[in-house]
This record gives C-alpha cells, structure tokens and sequence, in this order.
C-alpha cells in the first residue's frame, strides 16, 4: 500500500515507518525535525529508513498546509497515519502556542488535505491523557474524557473531536488510538524512563512525583507498532445517515469513525518500574521524591477489549524484557561500558 507517515523522526513515527518499509510498502515519511529535543537523535532515527528505496522522506512543517496538500496531492496515499505531535504535559505548561500550532492547526491541515484526496483510512495518534479528571478504571473508550486537566490532553481531546467532524461531513474513515505511556529504544529523552537511565547511570537523582505513589499503564514500542499495523487495514465501516442506535463516545451513529485505546492492560506502580531499571543497569538510583505536578494523574490503566476484537492483539511485553531491550540500546546508542 502507498502509506503516509508524519512525525517520521519521531520515537512511534520511526519505529512505525520501518515495520512498514520492510513489509514493502511504499511509505512516505514527513516531518520538521522540530528542535523540542536533539534533532542528531531524530536524524539517526532516520538513517534506519535509509536501507529502504521504497520510503521517501520530505521535510514539512505540517502547519504550511499547501505544502502538505500539495504532497498528498503528489503521493495519493491509501492510508495516512498521523503521528506528528507537539508532546509533553509538562512542556505545555511552558510553552502552549507550541501545541495550537502543532497540535491543532497541523491536524486541522491533516483533515483537509485527506478531505481533498479521500485516502481509506486515517489513523492519527491521541493519548491516555484525554481521560484526565476521569477516575473510571480502567478507562474504557466510552467513558467521558471531557476534563482534560493539561492543555496537551485539551489538544488531543481537540484532535478527537475534529476528526469525527470530519468522518461525519465528509465521509472520511478515520480511527484515533489512545497510546499509554509508550516506552523502548530510540525513545524521547525528555520521557521518564529515559531521564532516568541518564540519571542513574551519571550519578544525579531522579525526581519522582507525588512523593512515588503513582502508576502507569506502561506499553512497549513494539506492541503500539503492532497495534498500529493491525489497524491501518481495517477502516471503521460507513454509517447509515443516522442509525437508531445513539452515539456513544467511543464509535459513531453518523460517521465512520472510532476511538481504540493501545496500552498493556496492566499498571505498574512507578517505584516497581525504578527497581526494574536500577536492577538492568546495576546501580541504585538517588531519588528527589516531590508533590504532584500540575496537569499530571496518579494512575493509568488501559482497557484494551476494542483493540483485541479488532485486532485479535493485545499487547503484553513485560517492563522486564521491554526495559531491558531498551537499556541495551542506550548503552549500545551512547557507548556505554
């Protein structure tokens, strides 16, 4: 299939593209190599694509929408797997014109572009922090994610609730996966698991929010990746003008369209995911414990049922063998003894 990945730099956006590229798909990889984190660890992402003469790459800002129609206008492609994102709940505290533009005007150019060139599928990337203030666990695509308590959560909840307008109007099959705290190799340094192996592994302390007593539905790269490949082929079906059945939050009575959470199905308490890294790397780590951040939860939990019957995958990869593949590859990326 001609496949279309944006964020094709990014930690998911790469790790997607080269699944695809091996499979034989002819993809094309966007992105703007954004400065937000070292762009040499985004351009070394790049390098694993370059084995493959089926992938093209084109440096976009998605925010210049002529730019995007005009590639999409070029590479027709049959599915479009959106993945280019502004991310961080913390960051959004700093900086939040950053996530308006890359968050909700890039996406904004995502619809059009797809609303001119009609490709069968979109699958675009939203998050577990669209359930926010909600304390149903675990949380459950259904379940009301109408109190976002980060302006990055606010976006991605914006992100869900453009694309069923789009879905409705235009007829566009769309489908948005919730991803849960995804971790493993060629991972952001600005996430937990990879500040703390800097950390540990340099003799500094790690800082540990609400004083540890949090948890995370923590989700192995490779099992999002095989969560996204399983999807990608299978569109969410057309609705009748207006079945008889009311909407629920997770599909639609009018448009072809549904939310699907990717996540282990399992939390894990932080203080456990520390011990399994100090464990890997042999050191113990030196910890700051401090309050709760603004914007942050205490706990993550995926149901992950819509993505089994769909798929027939639920992801499942230990913190033990996904922690320790990624520990391999940080030694392995930074030289280390």
């Amino acid at each position: 299939m001609r496949i279309l990945v944006t964020g094709v730099a990014g930690f998911i956006g790469n790790h997607l593209a080269v699944r695809l590229a091996m499979e034989g798909h002819e993809v094309t990889g966007i992105d703007n190599l954004s400065p937000y984190y070292d762009v040499d660890l985004k351009k070394a992402r790049l390098e694993r694509l370059a084995p493959h003469a089926n992938h093209r790459l084109e440096i976009v800002d998605l925010c210049d929408g002529a730019a995007l129609d005009a590639l999409v206008s070029e590479t027709r492609p049959e599915i479009v797997v959106h993945l280019a994102a502004q991310p961080g709940v913390r960051y959004s505290l700093q900086q939040p014109h950053s996530y308006v533009e890359a968050n909700l005007v890039a996406f904004a150019n995502v619809l059009e572009a797809c609303r001119a060139r009609a490709p069968r599928h979109l699958v675009f990337a939203s998050s577990s922090s669209v359930y926010g203030a909600n304390r149903d666990l675990p949380s459950h695509e259904n379940l009301v994610s109408d109190h976002p308590l980060s302006l990055y959560a606010a976006t991605k909840k914006a992100n869900e609730v453009m694309a069923h307008s789009y879905a409705h109007l235009y007829g566009l099959a769309i489908t948005g996966v919730r991803f849960f705290t995804v971790y493993g190799e060629w991972g952001r340094p600005d996430m937990a698991f990879f500040r703390f192996t800097d950390a540990i592994l340099n003799g500094r302390k790690i800082d540990v929010y609400n004083h540890g007593r949090m948890s995370r539905d923590f989700t192995y790269v490779a099992d999002i990746v095989e969560s996204l490949a399983r999807l990608l082929d299978l569109p969410p079906a057309a609705c009748r003008a207006w079945d008889a059945k009311a909407p629920d939050t997770a599909t639609s009575g009018v448009a072809p369209y549904r939310l699907c959470n990717a996540g282990n199905g399992e939390p894990v308490d932080l203080m456990r995911y520390i011990a399994v890294l100090e464990g890997l790397l042999g050191r113990k780590a030196e910890i700051n414990f401090m309050a709760m951040q603004p914007g942050e939860v205490e706990q993550t939990w995926a149901d992950t049922q819509t993505l089994a019957s769909l798929t027939g995958f639920t992801p499942q990869t230990s913190i033990e063998e996904g922690l320790g593949n990624f520990v391999a590859w940080y030694k392995s990326y930074f030289a280390v003894a």
